[in-house]
């Protein structure tokens, strides 16, 4: 008997996975090109719009260096998509935080995303709902 992993049904499933995540960042990197933005900068952009967030934070979410984010959050920056001010919290902590130019470059990037939208739309409510739960439970 084949283990778990190597079964032609978790392959496909694995397959199909990564055939998702192509499609979802090449329409993200399109998505952010509209709004001359790189991927990186709406990405960082998109998590500003949900909170401020010191820049060691945003690092470790994305998974990069402190230093780029830097470089990032200078160029959003000098667009007026972003600034950065102390942390109430910590005034020795710099929090970025996007700015109302921001918020809406922000909207109009996440609505100029159909990849999401299109597929799911032809899911009904309780298949995304098992859909969501299976994505949260092999995530842990």
């Amino acid at each position: 008997m084949p283990s778990r992993r190597t079964d032609p049904l978790t392959l496909e499933v694995v397959e199909l996975i990564g055939d998702v995540v192509a499609r979802y960042h090449q329409e993200y990197e399109q998505a952010a090109a509209s709004h001359q933005l790189t991927g990186a900068q709406a990405r960082v952009l998109g998590l500003l719009a949900a909170e401020p967030t010191p820049m060691r934070r945003i690092a470790q979410k994305l998974k990069c260096e402190p230093s780029n984010i830097t470089g990032i959050v200078d160029r959003l920056e000098g667009r007026g998509l972003v600034e950065r001010r102390p942390d109430p919290a910590d005034r020795r902590v710099k929090l970025a935080a996007a700015t109302e130019e921001g918020l809406t470059t922000a909207d109009r990037l996440r609505e100029s995303l159909d990849f999401a939208r299109e597929p799911l739309a032809g899911l009904s409510d309780v298949e995304r709902t098992v859909l969501r739960d299976l994505l949260r439970r092999m995530l842990g």
